[in-house]
């Protein structure tokens, strides 16, 4: 069975060819068909996912001795994190703004444990956790402007 193409009309007059998702009510949204696009979707996919386990992180593991500050920083930050990732997958090619912010929230959770600590007695794993997904964040968000970066026509 072959797959039909569409051709999109870009705005320097070119044309980007996009493979047309199969099955009912399917034809409103195409598929990117470059792997700048594919790019762009996955860096959100990591971006929502790494979202979803700051989010989770304090079920599962212990990031304050006592209290629950650091619980309801990880839930806002990590929901925040996967919000700007589920905007980010509503396009096929991402935001710019969307991969700036997902990066400033990388650099806050790396920087949040030792704000805390300043006050609260804050367990290891949060400092781990945190840290990690920070970098992950970091890393998926200037993966994310390159692809943004490398599409845009060069302007004289």
């Amino acid at each position: 069975m072959s797959t039909p193409l569409i051709h999109r009309p870009e705005s320097n007059g070119a044309s980007t060819p996009a493979v047309v998702a199969a099955g009912p009510g399917a034809a409103e949204y195409a598929l990117p068909a470059t792997s700048r696009d594919i790019g762009a979707q996955a860096s959100a996919v990591l971006g929502l996912l790494t979202g979803v386990w700051v989010a989770l992180s304090p079920w599962f593991l212990t990031l304050q001795n006592t209290g629950t500050n650091a619980n309801t920083v990880n839930l806002i930050s990590g929901l925040a994190v996967a919000g700007l990732g589920a905007l980010a997958l509503l396009s096929p090619r991402g935001f710019a703004g969307l991969q700036v912010g997902s990066a400033l929230l990388g650099v806050w959770l790396i920087i949040a444990g030792p704000i805390l600590s300043q006050k609260f007695s804050i367990a290891d794993p949060m400092f781990w956790s945190n840290s990690v997904a920070g970098g992950v964040l970091i890393a998926v968000a200037a993966l994310g402007l390159t692809a943004v970066a490398m599409r845009r026509p060069a302007r004289r």
